[in-house]
Order: structure tokens, then sequence, then C-alpha cells
């Protein structure tokens, strides 16, 4: 099917620019697309490989080696330097969230070593994505295994295979594009800074762009071919800009100092590293050549300062994302003042000296990416649960609410209700002990939490299958079996037929991710002594913790009467956090309350995904001063790995959370233990 094009897409003019200054400048780093669902994401990536220049390979290398310099370490080499060559399109591969290790960085050749018995290699998506695209849509949602290798194909520009028996090097370079909705998630932060560029987008708010939107994609569905052709001298106008870009950029000079100007910007803003600076000077250099300058200018360094910074000033994984607008404008205003004007007024059109065309010139809707500086992020707001700015937002008025309560504990009077008090604020996070599900899983989600036996993840050897092949088999032990049985003696060519007795099932160890699940009490007696401040920066460091070992997290509070399902279990723990900075305390305690909505909640999320195992984590001081007893719910909750974080103080203490603990068959852990360090 014909892609849609690019320059018919309307708005968006942020990622536009971003997108074709990395195919202008490869070294960038690739961008990384935040935004809601429903804003042509996917639509723009796959329309931007259409622009791409032709590139010359060496015939019959399965590598896309280049015949003018081919990789002297290429599996299908060595290649001559006057081997034969042919153009062909640059390559896009989409890397599926479900990919396996093999399919991405290759195995060993099955066919071959069935028919000839001999031992070869298969490549994967990276050697396929060489020289071209790597387009990898939810990159929030890929799992570890697979991102590591990302990084490291990212970091080195080649790929390195050990595996099935397999040892090969081969070039892996190529443009990194990733989409991803923020509800679902974030990313690894040492994923987000392989990314050069971030560029967050949102759908039209006025009414003519949203017509102008949907008119375009009713045309385009009725006759793909009729649709494209209205936009085939906007795109042959886009691809030699392109190219005209790339041939110019060798020659673009970057003065001393706006390379200073760049050092300048990156300290004010407070990026970690190096690689800022790196990827603002190429970004720079970059934006030069696509307006058709030889040098440098200030705003070049303004317009990829807003482009590569805003994602690196991130200093705790559960920060909100999104672009610091005031900051960054603080730390041009910082550069610029410290700046000399060496280089005098910039006489360069805004369109560049080459006449181009830009990439709206005929195709209406919503203003090109090549007007020189980019319009701002939109705000915060039209990315749903992200858009608080803070881990920790004032307090949400509610109706009914009366004056703070932290200060009497109101269930040691029975019969009068506590008013709710103002939300407390938790304090930094820390770094909490590893609360993991002792038992090791069978074919969990892959993870960083509880040990596990997977389908996916590292492989540690093989084991004759019970009954039918649970999961991918270890083919150099199958092929093992099917040689001794068949005998050795027969020689290349001769084939070897594997029967399902020869098959082996590779074992794979590791960790699972888990459905952490807290339940906090939140009433009157944890607001005294201003216990909740502590407790919330206990569940805030445990958040911390479930975000970097990749779980699903859920909220339950209970006070008053009821419990509260304050967050379903969700990917996104920003929204946790912020719904815990948004708790509030006071009333009574019905402590069974809460747990029976935990057992609702992770009865629904077995039938909903089965292999995901539930870690159920209370944290209260054990009192319940209203509903019945706690231990008789207890049996809904028998085989679910509990810990009970007793957040009781003070001198004299009940010792209610400990008979909670067994009521539950549960582990015990004080709150004041819960930090690393900290003796139990």
């Amino acid at each position: 099917m014909t892609p849609y094009p690019f320059s018919a897409v309307v708005g968006l003019a942020d990622l536009r620019l971003a997108l074709l200054l990395t195919a202008v400048s490869p070294a960038v780093g690739g961008v990384l697309v935040r935004g809601e669902k429903g804003t042509a994401k996917s639509t723009v990536v796959r329309a931007l490989a259409a622009l791409l220049p032709e590139v010359a390979v060496v015939r019959g290398c399965r590598f896309a080696c280049d015949p003018a310099a081919p990789d002297p370490l290429c599996p299908d080499g060595p290649h001559a330097p006057d081997s034969p060559g042919l153009n062909r399109p640059a390559a896009l591969v989409e890397l599926p969230v479900g990919a396996t290790e093999d399919r991405v960085v290759g195995t060993l050749d099955i066919q071959r070593a069935l028919a000839d018995g001999v031992k070869a290699y298969e490549p994967g998506l990276l050697a396929a994505a060489h020289r071209g695209v790597l387009y990898v849509d939810e990159v929030n949602l890929l799992p570890d295994h697979l991102v590591d290798l990302l990084l490291d194909a990212a970091a080195m520009g080649r790929a390195h295979v050990e595996r099935d028996g397999v040892s090969v090097k081969h070039a892996a370079r190529f443009l990194l594009v990733g989409t991803m909705n923020p509800e679902e998630g974030e990313p690894r932060p040492q994923l987000v800074d392989r990314f050069g560029l971030v560029v967050t987008v949102a759908a039209p708010r006025d009414a003519k762009d949203r017509a102008e939107v949907v008119r375009r994609r009713l045309a385009y569905e009725l006759d793909p071919d009729v649709f494209a052709a209205r936009f085939d001298a906007d795109e042959s106008a886009l691809a030699e800009r392109i190219a005209v870009a790339r041939e110019r950029l060798p020659r673009v000079v970057l003065p001393d100092g706006e390379l200073d100007r760049i050092a300048q910007v990156c300290l004010a803003y407070g990026v970690d590293g190096m690689r800022a600076d790196i990827v603002v000077a190429r970004c720079a250099v970059a934006l030069a050549a696509w307006h058709g300058r030889d040098r440098v200018t200030r705003d070049d360094v303004r317009d990829a300062a807003r482009l590569a910074l805003p994602h690196r000033r991130r200093k705790d994984p559960l920060d909100p994302p999104g672009t610091d607008e005031e900051r960054l404008e603080d730390a041009l205003a910082q550069a610029d003042a410290q700046q000399p004007d060496e280089d005098g007024p910039d006489d360069t059109p805004p369109d560049g000296g080459d006449g181009g065309p830009g990439p709206d010139d005929g195709g209406g809707g919503g203003g090109g990416p090549d007007g020189g500086t980019p319009s701002r992020p939109p705000a915060a707001s039209n990315e749903g649960p992200d858009a608080p700015a803070g881990p920790s937002p004032g307090p949400v008025p509610e109706p009914g609410d009366g004056p703070a309560a932290e200060s009497v504990p109101a269930d040691d009077k029975p019969g009068r209700q506590q008013p709710a008090g103002a939300a407390a604020s938790p304090g930094a996070a820390y770094r909490t002990r590893n609360l993991s599900i002792a038992r090791r899983g069978e074919g969990g989600h892959a993870g960083r939490r509880s040990p596990s036996l997977s389908r996916r993840g590292r492989v540690v050897g093989s084991r004759v299958p019970a009954g039918k092949l649970a999961g991918a088999p270890h083919l150099p032990a199958t092929l093992r079996a099917a040689l001794f049985r068949t005998g050795a003696d027969r020689g290349p060519g001769a084939g070897r037929l594997v029967t399902p007795r020869d098959l082996r099932e590779a074992v794979h160890v590791g960790r699972e991710s888990n459905l952490v699940l807290f339940v906090v009490d939140a009433s009157g007696s944890m607001a005294a002594r201003k216990r909740m401040t502590v407790v919330k920066t206990a569940v805030l460091s445990l958040l911390r913790d479930a975000y970097q070992r990749r779980d699903r997290i859920g909220m339950i509070t209970f006070r008053g009467h009821t419990a509260e399902q304050v967050l379903p279990p969700t990917s996104s723990h920003e929204v946790g956090v912020l719904r815990l900075a948004a708790l509030r305390t006071g009333g009574r305690t019905p402590l069974a309350e809460g747990l029976r909505t935990a057992a609702a909640t992770i009865a629904t999320e077995r039938r909903r995904d089965p292999r995901r195992r539930p870690l159920l984590i209370v944290v209260t001081d054990g009192r319940a001063t209203s509903g019945p007893d706690p231990a008789t719910v207890a049996p809904a909750l028998r085989g679910v790995s509990t810990v009970v974080v007793d957040c009781e103080s003070g001198p004299i203490r009940l010792r209610l959370a400990a008979r909670l603990a067994t009521a539950l068959d549960a582990d015990l852990m004080p709150l004041d233990s819960l930090e690393t360090g900290r003796a139990a």
C-alpha cells in the first residue's frame, strides 16, 4: 500500500523538523516521539523512509556494505574495493515489541544446518536496518533484554552476536526512531538518553486543522495512489533538499563562539555528562545545512537546544517528563549574556540559500518545519496524567474537608469521625530493600524483581520437554541430539532428520516483573505525629523501586468506612506519584475493606494476565476500628505473596501489624528498616 506522504501531514512542525534533521545527519542520534494516542506519530515516521536518498550496497551482501568502503569484518566479506554495487531505497525496519532476541540480532541458519550440516548465520533486524531506519513503536514497552541489545548497537555502531554456537560481528548503524504513549509508562532513562532529540506531540487544538486532518485521511483511504500523487512535487522537493543538505553538511563550520555558547547552555540547564553538548552541536550543524548555510548561527544553537536538551535534565526517573521552557529560556539568556556577539548580524534568509521548498509548500495545513525556529512543545496538559509538574502537588480540595487532622488520632475515639486533613507532602525518596516473591515463577514477564523461569531472557541450558514443547526450542541441543542419534559419519549434504524426540527446550532464567499492589492506611491514626509524611516517603521510594524493576503498580487506600482504588493497575508510575502526593488522611480504619478490595483487584488482574504474579504491600499500623476483623479476609488472599510494612511508632506499641502479618502469612518489615543500610 502506498505510504501516507510526509508533506501531507498537518501541523507537527517540531516532529517533522526533528526527523528531517536526523535524515540530514544520522549522527544526531535519532528521535523519540512522545504523544497521546491518535496523533499520527507512526504515520509521520513511516512516511520519512520515502524521502531518504537511495543507498549503494554491495551486490549480494546481506549486511548492506557500501561498495566505496566495505566493512572489513562483514560476515559476507571480505569484499574487494571494486565490488559490483547497486542502488536501493533506504530500509525502514520495524522492531515489534514482541520480537524475540534471535530475530533482533540473528541466529543459526536452521535450513542450512539441517540440509547441509554446516554452521551458518542468519542475520536479524539490526543487520537489515544498517544504513536505514530502525523504527520501534511503543518503545517504552520494549522488554529490557531487547533494550540492552539496542543500547549496545547504538553505542558501538556494531552488533556482536554470541549465541547458538555462532560468533559474528557486523556493522549496525541506523537512524533510531521510537514512538510512545506516556500513559503506558516511561522507558528506561538509558534508552531515552540514546535518542538525540525528543519531541512531544499533541492533536491540533484548532477546529480547521482537525477538519483538514480528517479530510486528508478520508481522501487517502479512498484512493492512496491518487492522494499521494497530489504531493509528488512536494515529496520530490523534500528528498532533493535532504540530499543537498547532506552534501553541504561536511562544509558547515561551527565557530568557537557558538561552541562556547553550547557549553554554557548545557551547564546552565544542568544536564549530566557530555552527550548533550555533542548532540546539540551536531543538531546545530544539521540545522545550518538544512537552511542552506555554511556557518552555524546563534539561532541554530537555540533551536537545537530546544530539541535536544529537555529530556536530559531529569534527575529522578519519577520526575514528570516534558519541557521546562522557563529553565531552558533562562539557560539560553544566561549563555547570551556571557557570549560576546562576534559574528555580527545574520543576513541569511530564513528559508536558506538553496531556495528549496518546505515540507508544506503546496501541501497546506498548519505550517512546515523549516521556518527557522521550531514551535514550542505543547503544554504538559496535553499529555494526560503527566500534566502536573513535580512529584508533590498542593492539596486537592474535596467537598466536606475540615481542618487538618494530623495532630489527633481519631481512631482512638470510637464513634467519632475524624475530618480529612490536608495532603502531606512526601520527602526525598531513598533506596529500598528488595521486596520480592520468594517462590520462583514460571513464564512471567521480563523484569528485575522476582526469580523466574521464562520464555525470554538469558539461556542457561536445555532440557527434554515434559510433553508438548512449552517455549522456544534450544536449536544447538536439538541438532546435537539428532546428530548423535543418526550418527556423525554422514557426509556434508546428506542432511539430518530431526524427529520430535530430538527436540530440546531452552531454559531461560532471570527475574520477572510483578504487579506490585500497595494498600495504604490513610486513617486518622496514620496522621498522628506527622506519620503520614514518613509513610508517603516510604511508598514513594517503593514506587521508584517498582519503576526501576519494570513492575506494574496499583494503589488502594482505606479510611472512614470504605476503601478506594485510587490507582488501577498501570505501568505509568508517574501517575502513582501524583496520586500518592494528593492522598489525604483522616477517619477511622476499615482495614478489612482495604484487604477485600485488594483481593478483588488481584482476582481481576489474574483473569486479565495470569502470567504476572502479584506482590501485595500493606502499609499500616495494624489498627482496625471500622468493619470486621481483618483476619476474616485472609482466606481471599491465600497464596498471594504479601509484605506488611509496620508503621507503628512511639514508645508504646500494640504490635497489631505483626498479628496481621501472621493472619496473612506475610513477611513483616518495620517502616524504619525499609531503607537499604538500616538494620531490620
